[in-house]
């Protein structure tokens, strides 16, 4: 996979958002990861949710967002309640 919209929950609006953020291929998200990645974006867009982040996180693993193990949305959650702005 070379593009981003290749990724399980990656739309062209997200895509569009981590290439802004300097995300610009699968393997960029991989290296940055879903939290960082999460983070740049919120920084440019304050309504980035939970969604979003599990999203990214779902992207990397190659899944669903809806599958990502329980311990790993309980994870991205408490992250997300600690870094969200507003």
């Amino acid at each position: 996979m070379t593009n981003l919209t290749d990724l399980p929950n990656i739309g062209p609006k997200v895509a569009d958002q981590l290439v802004a953020v300097g995300i610009q291929t699968p393997r960029d998200l991989a290296q940055v990861g879903s939290r960082e990645a999460w983070l740049r974006i919120q920084a440019q867009d304050p309504s980035a949710c939970i969604h979003r982040l599990t999203a990214l996180e779902g992207a990397i693993r190659g899944v669903k967002k809806s599958d990502l193990p329980d311990q790993v949305k309980v994870d991205l959650k408490q992250f997300y309640q600690e870094h969200r702005i507003g």
